[in-house]
């Protein structure tokens, strides 16, 4: 009568098991559906963003932050964090996988030169009347 419990018992839980396995699943794919949905427009934008500072238009990059950023870093603060920088040495930029984080998408971008050298940058980005605007840019530490 035993031996019966035990492979009932085992039967349940397996098939509690393979339930919350794919219920976990389940709630992945939703969530990493949802982030690059809700993602869209933020890779134009960063393109945007690194053209206009590469052609030197300086304020139509500072224009594509938050009113919160601008009222944080002026316009001359900007300037000497972007010239910080020298993203004139580097000439690759790969994005890595999108974060959600209230309400916010952070993007760690990375910037590569010939030489190999790498610059990580956390851009964090917000919606504003249905468009993406650059909240924050942090640079991190190099790998």
């Amino acid at each position: 009568m035993q031996t019966m419990d035990w492979g009932l018992a085992q039967t349940i839980g397996t098939k509690a098991l393979l339930a919350g396995a794919g219920a976990l699943l389940l709630y992945w794919t939703y969530t990493a559906v949802r982030l690059v949905i809700s993602a869209r427009g933020i890779n134009p934008l960063l393109k945007q963003f690194f053209t206009q500072v590469a052609s030197g238009q300086i304020d139509g990059a500072y224009l594509l932050t938050t009113k919160n950023y601008r009222s944080h870093v002026n316009r001359q603060q900007f300037i000497r964090f972007l010239a910080g920088l020298q993203l004139n040495k580097y000439r690759n930029l790969k994005s890595g996988r999108p974060r959600l984080q209230e309400g916010q998408i952070i993007l760690t971008v990375k910037l590569k030169s010939e030489a190999k050298d790498e610059l990580p940058l956390d851009f964090t980005f917000v919606k504003v009347e249905d468009a993406w605007r650059v909240e924050r840019i942090q640079k991190l530490a190099a790998a």
